[in-house]
């Protein structure tokens, strides 16, 4: 709910576009790119429809991904991605569907267990306990993060992911599509939006599960 929330609003890029100055990004590295010409002669409403265009193609539509044109100010128009950022970002919209799959295999396991539990009054563990493994969850993985380098997590979790012959580093200078999106410092706004989102909407329904779960004698 907290991704599909998320996506629906654009992943907050146009928040994201003035606290991270991504326009100065832009005017800095787009005249820089080795592939694309006249990027930095595009304004800001263009850039928040450009990543709009990506998000709605990594979410269903990745055929759109070669469709995808800015139109400078001055210059003819072109497309934004390289065939390496094409392959990269269609592995993106795998990965979200298989992603997307735990969470409808998830969700029916929900519908099935909770009936049989609220049935047979199974008592719910403590909120504190609940509260306490969660945060303490969190905890132990944030730290485990910065032991290893944000940085490092991040690289070793891409060669995880994604098939080893298919790209997905990019300098500035050779990709619109990362000059767009400041990365990776993007990616660490969408996730501090995605886990707050995920709390609150994770609190909420503890919330109401207890209020609402039966008593045991």
């Amino acid at each position: 709910m907290a991704w599909n929330l998320l996506a629906a609003g654009n992943f907050g890029y146009g928040a994201a576009y003035q606290w991270l100055e991504i326009d100065q990004h832009i005017a800095s590295y787009g005249p820089e790119n080795r592939n694309r010409s006249h990027f930095a002669l595009t304004d800001k409403d263009q850039h928040i429809e450009l990543f709009q265009q990506i998000n709605a193609a990594v979410h269903g539509a990745p055929q759109d991904l070669n469709d995808i044109y800015f139109h400078p100010s001055q210059g003819a128009s072109q497309t934004l991605l390289t065939k390496p950022e094409v392959v990269h970002l269609t592995d993106v919209a795998h990965l979200i569907d298989k992603v997307y799959t735990l969470g409808w295999i998830a969700l029916t396991a929900m519908i099935i267990c909770l009936p049989i539990l609220y049935y047979h009054r199974a008592p719910l563990p403590r909120p504190s306990r609940v509260l306490a493994s969660v945060l303490g969850a969190m905890g132990a993985t944030f730290a485990l993060v910065m032991l290893l380098g944000p940085k490092h997590v991040f690289y070793t979790l891409h060669t995880w992911i994604f098939p080893p012959e298919h790209p997905w580093f990019f300098y500035y200078q050779d990709s619109l599509m990362t000059t767009l999106m400041k990365a990776p410092d993007l990616f660490g706004f969408i996730a501090a939006l995605l886990l707050g989102l995920w709390l609150i909407l994770w609190a909420l329904s503890l919330f109401i599960m207890i209020r609402l779960w039966p008593q045991t004698p």
